[in-house]
C-alpha cells in the first residue's frame, strides 16, 4: 500500500462529509463510483494524471466497466483495509 493510498483512505470520510474544500464539496459529489489501489505512489499519480487527461466518455466507460450500476463504493473501500 502506498502512502498516497493511505492518504486517500484516511480522507475518504472528510471528502464524503465535505469537511475538506475541493472538487467534492464544490460540485456536491456524494458517491465514490470508481477507485484504483496502487502499491507505488508514483504509479498512482501517473494513473490519476492519465485518467484526468482522458475524455469524459473514457471516464464514463472506465466507471461502467467496474461499477455499471454506479453504486456508492465508499463502504466497500472504507471497510476493505
Amino acid at each position: 500500500m502506498s502512502l498516497r493510498g493511505a492518504w486517500r483512505r484516511s480522507n475518504l470520510y472528510e471528502h464524503k462529509e465535505k469537511i475538506i474544500y475541493g472538487f467534492t464539496k464544490k460540485y456536491n459529489c456524494t458517491k465514490l463510483v470508481y477507485y484504483e489501489i496502487f502499491n507505488d505512489p508514483y504509479n498512482a499519480i501517473a494513473r490519476e494524471k492519465q485518467i484526468k487527461a482522458g475524455s469524459r466518455k473514457k471516464k464514463i466507460d472506465l466507471i461502467n466497466a467496474m461499477n455499471p450500476e454506479w453504486n456508492d463504493l465508499y463502504n466497500q473501500i472504507a471497510s476493505s483495509r
